[in-house]
């Protein structure tokens, strides 16, 4: 990031933040130098290009994030005190993935006869006779072939991150120090980043601020108290 672009963006921060929502499952990978401590203060940011604050998009995502970051012992910034950590807020999804997957499939059917039964009637004339028989077989049945089938499948790769700087270096030397970062993935095929975001921000609540030390796997179900958490639902 240009030392211009952040500080154009720190400034906007500053006046803009006295004025101032099916289950998914995916990885967290958290990096972090300075622990996450009770009581810091923050300003969420844009991450993606071309974005402002005022940005509808932006504004009902970094809500998602801000109620995270509350649960954690942070708090946003007040006033025209400057935050101890400017957060940027980046989020996106990737351009479809198609696979085609061919398997094969069982044929159930006759696949011949276990056993047979006769039965009939014999009527005598003298020296000549008749007989009306019937036979029944009872019918062997299991796999007789295999049929092809194949499928298609479409999937997408939603994903945010949060890069944490210290806001109060910066202002006092320029320098940009990043205090921690979170990147949130998961894939699936649904396209609709909208839904996707309240579960990717559950899914890395409680690695905010930490050091995970490798790619670390979440589950976070529809209704689950995370999620209620994340949209400002009131708890169960």
């Amino acid at each position: 990031m240009r030392l211009w672009s952040f500080g154009l963006l720190i400034l906007v921060a500053l006046f803009a933040s006295g004025c101032f929502g099916n289950g998914y499952r995916g990885n967290v990978d958290s990096y972090c130098s300075t622990p996450i401590y009770n009581g810091m203060s923050y300003v969420l940011l844009p991450g993606n290009k071309d974005i402002s604050v005022d940005d509808l998009q932006f504004r009902e995502y970094a809500s998602y994030v801000s109620r995270a970051l509350i649960s954690r012992g942070m708090r946003p910034a007040e006033g025209n005190s400057p935050a101890d950590l400017a957060i940027f807020v980046g989020y996106g999804i990737s351009d479809p993935k198609v696979s085609t997957i061919t398997r094969s499939t069982p044929v159930w059917g006759q696949t011949g006869v276990s056993s047979s039964h006769t039965y009939g009637t014999l009527n005598t004339y003298g020296d000549y006779g008749t007989y009306q028989g019937t036979t029944i077989y009872t019918p062997q049945h299991g796999i007789k072939g295999y049929r092809q089938i194949t499928e298609t499948h479409t999937n997408y790769t939603r994903y945010l991150f949060l890069d944490a700087y210290d806001l109060k270096e910066f202002l006092k030397s320029k320098k940009e120090v990043q205090v921690w970062r979170v990147t949130v993935t998961s894939s699936g095929e649904t396209n609709d980043l909208r839904h996707a975001i309240p579960f990717l921000v559950a899914g890395s609540m409680e690695h905010l601020g930490t050091n995970t030390g490798q790619k670390v796997e979440f589950k976070v179900r529809e209704g689950s108290d995370e999620l209620l958490l994340v949209r400002g639902a009131p708890a169960r």
